[in-house]
């Protein structure tokens, strides 16, 4: 894989920076209140080292970024203004634009849309990791056009996350929560290949029950993937790997009672979070490995009644020696929640981008900065 052009290489390209427009993508995809206010600040203040380098150096500095599902229109719910304001008191004089996904033009990667973003523009970087797994216009357009790079955040989450899949300490633990396998298949079965064992928690442990012919109750699963979790525990077992799934399970009886199982869950039962058992179980895993890298919850956390095992395990996470990854989404809403984040080794930026570029060892903007 050749090498992705760095903020450096840029500076190359463009000779002195001084007074050039960049366009930085940015992920100010930040969580807002229903009153419109910024609950997190991280991804703004994340997109700081870059911004500051250009700005440094003398360059105009116009950011763009994408905020919730505006479904490619104007929404006002969805304006930048909240981020646009608390960008203007972290990074005076940096422009931001309005809502990338107002213009469908974003998400169909139209190249009129392209054109009008780089208009004037004399270089392009991306730093937006949480969103570089999309092949929208902002994405993978500019680079095709004028000299581009990737900025410090992209860069410092490609090292770590290329690291994890490409030279692994051992034991190498994938921690995997969630409630679907369907989003996670081809992420096990690219880890497989690399890690020694995988831990499963969330519902997605569900249908590894059904697979393992034990009974779920009423807790979510999804009946078509059954086969096919048979077929990962089998090539686990056949590649000498171990799949640590759940022995207890907390949740609710068919009388809506808090209650706590076995790994059998009777009719009208509904498991919602590993149990006691199982959290310490898993915890013995982490605190064995010399790499850990935890994505989705282990049950719902944001209710306390089953936050229990989600918290174990962060702590665990928080605890152990291993280098840890929390790959952003849930988890590292998770480890926000319990006051852990500063605990790990790196708390990515990007859900499902750290799972694609772990899976696929590349993305759609990685493609495109090295003119793929």
């Amino acid at each position: 894989m050749s090498e992705i052009p760095k903020l450096e290489d840029l500076e190359s390209a463009l000779g002195d920076l001084a007074g050039k427009r960049i366009l930085v993508r940015t992920d100010f995809n930040v969580p807002m209140d229903d009153d419109g206010s910024i609950v997190d600040d991280f991804r703004i203040k994340a997109a700081l080292p870059t911004i500051n380098w250009l700005t440094e150096r003398g360059a105009s500095v116009v950011t763009a970024s994408h905020l919730g599902r505006p479904k490619g229109e104007p929404n006002p719910k969805y304006s930048m203004d909240p981020v646009r304001a608390r960008l203007a008191e972290l990074a005076p004089g940096v422009e931001l634009l309005e809502n990338l996904r107002f213009d469908a033009g974003e998400t169909g990667n139209d190249a009129s849309f392209v054109a009008q973003l780089i208009e004037g523009v004399d270089g392009y970087v991306n730093d937006a990791f949480g969103a570089s797994h999309r092949s929208h216009a902002s994405i993978v357009g500019p680079p095709q056009h004028v000299p581009s790079a990737m900025g410090r955040l992209l860069e410092n989450e490609v090292e770590v996350l290329l690291g994890l899949r490409n030279k692994p300490k051992r034991p190498f633990v994938a921690v995997l929560g969630g409630a679907k396998v369907s989003d996670k298949l081809g992420v096990i079965e690219a880890l497989l290949d690399v890690v020694d064992e995988i831990v499963i928690g969330g519902a997605m442990c569900f249908t590894f029950f059904l697979a393992q012919g034990k009974t779920v109750g009423a807790s979510l699963h999804e009946p078509d993937q059954v086969d096919v979790c048979k077929g990962l525990l089998a090539k686990a077992t056949e590649m000498g790997k171990t799949i640590h799934l759940p022995d207890d399970v907390t949740g609710t009886d068919a009388q809506g009672n808090f209650a706590q199982f076995g790994s059998r869950l009777g009719e009208g039962s509904v498991g919602y979070d590993i149990g006691p058992g199982s959290a310490a179980a898993f915890t013995d895993v982490i605190m064995d490995a010399r790499m850990v890298f935890w994505n989705g919850p282990m049950g719902m956390f944001e209710d306390e009644r089953f936050a229990s095992g989600t918290r174990t395990v962060a702590q665990a996470m928080a605890d152990t020696k291993a280098f840890t990854v929390v790959g952003g989404g849930d988890s590292a809403a998770a480890l926000a929640q319990f006051k852990l984040d500063d605990e790990v080794s790196h708390v990515s930026t990007g859900g499902g981008a750290s799972l694609e570029l772990l899976e696929n060892g590349d993305l759609p903007g990685l493609a495109a900065l090295r003119g793929a």
